[in-house]
């Protein structure tokens, strides 16, 4: 997985004004007689030199203190704190350069980026979320999330690819095992498989329901080398009897699998594929409840994104700017610096200003195909979109990043945590705590989608 940060130190802990001592103890010090000893050891003969030795600035302070009384030194302590706030606030507000921030630190994160840092749609930046047909939600709550969480950590624990490097990490494992246990399909097909591991966690939900994996690679291939993962009740096209997503008889397959009722079927792609037209595949197949592992950010990932083609001017938390010094440049530069996955204005934008999908360009197969499309384009690819939509769902991340110390993607890109940031205990008692934190920097946006009808 990708490396992480170590946490920085944050300015307003770097200093702290030392407890004056009481003008009563400054003054009567300054009038007490020193001994000899206290003499030899500084180094003073004993002689009195204080009618021809210039007075001591801290003497000559005290005298005038205790002139004007002892009722304005606790205003004037007052006022000098005051004055060194001030000063503080100024230096973390306006020298963030010279500051080390902690983003895994709240703090830390509103002294360098305001109140917004904190937020996850503000600005320029934002969340775009998909627009349905009717506006119809997801029937699970947060309440269900959490407490999904706390069952599946131990089934987590159990899983039989510890490393599963370039694949699932911990929060779409949950995500996936969630819904598909949610849903409780008759059917569940998977295209992209890798090692097997969402295969195991669909299993997890599911022991029972018949599976179809469509990889080109078979998992038992990297049995050989490590850990994998094969079911055994689960119909393989992989290896020399692959076939594409787009290419399957589905409705010889589905026959032969007794599925009379599509809407009793759930898809889930983790190939890497122009999603748009895996959607339109699904569709014109009669699937309706589809998920889709890898829904990247605009300008970032190696396919066409549902999230992509959500980025538009007319959602909130959509569309961008390509001006070197707009608010959202400057927005997008110190972000850059804490996220390795946020995304800087000349990296959003490629010639002309193109910034949908990734600088202006609709990929495909794992980058492999690229297609330059135009804005209007791009625009109407959203119309098609949430004109077939009944659900658009994003699954949050499990846990804020001060608790997981994910250095991954932008929070400001990605919907509230199930656990928010600063619930230690409650990160604890679910079980995260006991995870390895490289597990959770796998968070790329995870989308659920649910079809409409026919003729709806």
């Amino acid at each position: 997985m990708e490396r992480g940060m170590n946490n920085g130190q944050s300015l307003w802990h770097s200093q702290s004004p030392k407890t004056p001592t009481t003008m009563l103890d400054r003054a009567l010090s300054s009038r007490r007689p020193h001994s000899d000893a206290d003499l030899s050891a500084s180094g003073e003969s004993g002689t009195d030199e204080s009618k021809t030795k210039r007075p001591h600035i801290y003497l000559l302070a005290s005298n005038f203190l205790s002139r004007i009384g002892h009722q304005w030194w606790p205003c004037l302590i007052l006022a000098l704190l005051f004055l060194v706030l001030l000063f503080l606030i100024s230096v973390a507000f306006h020298s963030h350069s010279f500051v080390c921030i902690s983003r895994f630190d709240p703090a830390a994160r509103i002294g360098f980026f305001g109140l917004d840092g904190l937020e996850s749609d503000f600005g320029a930046l934002g969340v775009p979320w998909c627009r349905s047909k009717h506006g119809k939600e997801v029937e699970w709550t947060s309440k269900d999330l959490l407490k999904g969480l706390e069952e599946f950590v131990p089934i987590y624990e159990t899983r039989p690819i510890k490393n599963n490097m370039y694949g699932m990490g911990f929060d779409h494992s949950f995500g996936l095992w969630f819904m598909a246990r949610w849903l409780k399909p008759d059917l569940m097909i998977e295209s992209g498989a890798f090692k097997g591991h969402s295969t195991w966690v669909l299993r997890q939900a599911m022991p029972d329901t018949p599976m179809i994996s469509l990889t080109p690679r078979h998992p038992e291939k990297y049995l050989r080398k490590g850990p994998a993962y094969v079911d055994g009740n689960c119909t393989y096209f992989a290896g020399k009897d692959f076939v594409d997503f787009g290419s399957v008889d589905w409705k010889n397959v589905l026959r032969k699998h007794g599925i009379t009722d599509l809407s009793r079927v759930i898809v889930f792609f983790d190939d890497h594929q122009n999603e748009l037209k895996r959607l339109k595949q699904a569709l014109k197949a009669g699937f309706r409840h589809l998920i889709f592992e890898d829904n990247y950010d605009t300008g970032t990932g190696d396919h066409y994104s549902l999230r992509q083609i959500c980025d538009q001017s007319y959602i909130r938390g959509g569309g961008h700017s390509c001006f070197k010094d707009s608010d959202e440049a400057r927005m997008r530069s110190k972000r850059k610096k804490f996220w390795e996955k946020a995304v800087d204005t000349e990296e959003l934008c490629g010639p002309g200003e193109t910034w949908w999908g990734v600088k202006g360009e609709m990929r495909d197969d794992f980058n492999h195909t690229n297609t330059p499309i135009s804005y209007n384009q791009h625009f109407q690819n959203s119309r098609y979109v949430e004109s077939i939509l009944d659900v658009y769902w994003e699954l949050p991340p499990v846990a804020g990043p001060s608790l997981t110390h994910q250095s991954r993607y932008d929070p400001a890109r990605a919907t509230p945590p199930i656990v928010a940031d600063g619930k230690h205990r409650l990160f604890q008692r679910i079980g995260l705590g006991r995870l390895d934190k490289s597990v959770f920097n796998g968070y790329t946006q995870m989308v659920y989608l649910e079809i409409s009808k026919p003729g709806s």
